[in-house]
């Protein structure tokens, strides 16, 4: 569940915590204090996208982050494969806003947005102010019946994916094969053409290399002769040399006189044998460096063949080759081309036999699920006041093939005697569809191991016994879920096993929006305040207690005390 949430600075909230709780966590207070952006933070942190300006004014950075505890042991795996630990059972989502930017972190480690998300949906599923208006959208209501059936169809659901994608392959395989014989011709002799033409060249990987460092050689002769000419000269005969090797005499005609100067004698021995050696390694050079205009001729030409099959195959020789092998492919192919065709088709035939028969067999598991998403369906609208509703799913089958196989389907409602079943865009009015999506949330919870719900303002159109209804269900999702519900109706208010009071309030010439929890009896005075308005009387209080005792019995009693 969400444990704990902190934000700071974004819209109207400078600093606010919230420590909540297993049950129906309820957030109320007036019309603008901002009870909607603590769910725009919550989205925030769980890696939607944000306008900018959601950064408070005057504010350099925004924060929000989740802590989510008591993870069990089926969504600690799915995490894992997110390669997300779920350590004490618990995980921390955070995000911070700054600039224009975000950044994203799961347990303090920075994330891509998107794996923000991926995380998000193990956890908690959030229904916003306007979610309810998706059911308008018969391509939506596929993955409802879904997501209602995911245990019985996530196996075949991923293989009809795969074939899907084995399938497409092999299509466009066959599409491209189908030239006509003129055609394939002419794209024989090029590649013919081309396959000759790198043939001929007889080229050795790492070839280019050594003929460019060659050609350096070569272009540079001048300047390095040059050099070793002057190199020769100070070093040679006429040079150091010669100078070194009559100090050399100096010394031994006289080290006979002291030790000291044999030791120094043996030092410019030493030298002098050095730079004779050098002397010999730098004749040596510069006898093969000798410029060879042939050599030089054939190297140009070798580099300007290779650098134009390099300009046409590829950046390199291992390029070139490799277009070669994937030409001297083609070539077969082609030459061969009725038996490649006859191949590719019986591939294609297979691919097509293997979606068609899995798509199937989801069709028909989906169709089987969707009976008992029917009934369940009517519990729950009967539950939240449509006395005598009809509803039903009509499957239609789709032309082509998808990854999702070959399914449409789409929600039919009828909520009065005598009227057919028709489709909810032409018949549901903003509070009916309000009411729907929470009857098909409460069906889809049955099935659901995300632990946290979070409900904007789901009561939105409907009041009176309608709206008793409507908390009935939020109370009885709440009883295997943690709810947080933002409501501006008593009836659902009064069942809340944790209420919060959201206000605005104006600090130092500036507008803040606080959170608190309110105490059974400050819960009290908020219902009246719901039901009251600006004039709370006792009569009032009265009316919100009671609201208080027929949603909690005994138990509100108790908690009084």
């Amino acid at each position: 569940m969400l444990q704990n949430l902190f934000v700071k600075n974004l819209a109207l909230i400078d600093e606010v915590e919230l420590e909540l709780g297993n049950g129906l966590n309820i957030l109320t207070g007036e019309t603008g204090a901002g009870k909607s952006i603590i769910i725009d933070s919550i989205g925030f942190a769980l890696g939607e996208k944000t306008d900018k300006h959601m950064l408070r004014e005057g504010a350099d950075t925004g924060y929000v982050e989740l802590l989510f505890s008591g993870i069990d042991s089926r969504t600690k795996e799915l995490l894992a494969q997110l390669e997300i630990s779920a350590e004490d059972d618990q995980v921390i989502l955070a995000r911070k806003m700054s600039c224009g930017r975000s950044v994203a972190k799961i347990n303090g480690e920075s994330v891509p947005a998107s794996r923000l998300r991926e995380a998000a949906a193990l956890l908690i599923d959030i229904h916003g102010q306007h979610e309810h208006q998706s059911l308008l959208h018969a391509s939506k209501h596929l993955s409802y019946l879904d997501e209602y059936a995911k245990n019985e169809i996530e196996t075949c659901k991923k293989e009809v994916a795969g074939a899907y994608h084995t399938y497409v392959t092999c299509k466009k395989q066959l599409e491209e094969q189908s030239l006509g014989s003129e055609e394939r011709e002419r794209e024989l002799s090029f590649l013919e053409y081309e396959v000759s033409e790198i043939e001929a060249a007889h080229l050795r990987i790492g070839e280019d290399e050594e003929l460019e460092n060659d050609y350096r050689r070569f272009t540079n002769g001048k300047k390095i002769m040059e050099a070793l000419q002057a190199v020769e000269q100070i070093a040679g005969e006429s040079g150091a040399s010669s100078m070194i090797g009559r100090g050399v005499r100096e010394l031994t005609a006289v080290c006979d006189y002291d030790s000291k100067l044999q030791e120094l004698s043996g030092q410019l021995l030493e030298i002098d044998q050095l730079l004779s050696d050098f002397h010999r390694e730098v004749a040596n050079y510069m006898d093969d460096i000798q410029f060879d205009g042939e050599r030089f001729t054939e190297i140009e030409r070798r580099l300007d063949l290779i650098n134009h099959l390099k300009s046409k195959f590829g950046s390199s020789i291992e390029e070139i080759l490799a277009a070669l092998e994937q030409k001297q492919q083609r070539i077969d192919k082609l030459k061969h081309f009725d038996e490649y065709e006859r191949t590719l088709r019986a591939e294609y035939e297979k691919a097509h036999a293997c979606v068609q028969q899995l798509s199937e067999t989801l069709s028909s598991a989906r169709k089987k699920a969707a009976e008992s998403l029917r009934e369940k369906m009517l519990t729950a609208l009967q539950e939240l006041n449509f006395l005598d509703v009809q509803f039903d799913m009509a499957f239609d089958r789709l032309d082509h093939f998808t990854a999702n196989g070959f399914d449409a389907m789409e929600f039919l409602l009828s909520t009065n005697p005598g009227e057919p079943l028709r489709a909810l865009k032409d018949i549901a009015s903003g509070g009916e569809l309000s009411r729907i999506m929470l009857a098909l949330k409460s069906v889809l919870a049955e099935n659901d191991a995300i632990d946290t719900l979070i409900f904007d303002e789901i009561d939105t159109g409907i009041s009176g016994r309608t709206a008793q209804m409507v908390s009935q269900k939020l109370h009885a999702i709440a009883k295997n879920h943690q709810v947080i519900c933002i409501t501006h109706l008593p009836q659902i208010a009064a069942m809340a096993d944790a209420h919060y009071y959201i206000e605005k309030n104006v600090m130092n010439q500036t507008t803040v929006t606080s959170v608190k929890l309110l105490d059974e009896e400050a819960s009290v005075k908020e219902l009246g305040r719901m039901l009251g308005g600006a004039q709370i009387t006792d009569t009032v209080l009265e009316s919100a207690r009671e609201m208080k005792m027929l949603a909690h019995g005994d138990n509100w009693q108790m908690k009084k005390k």
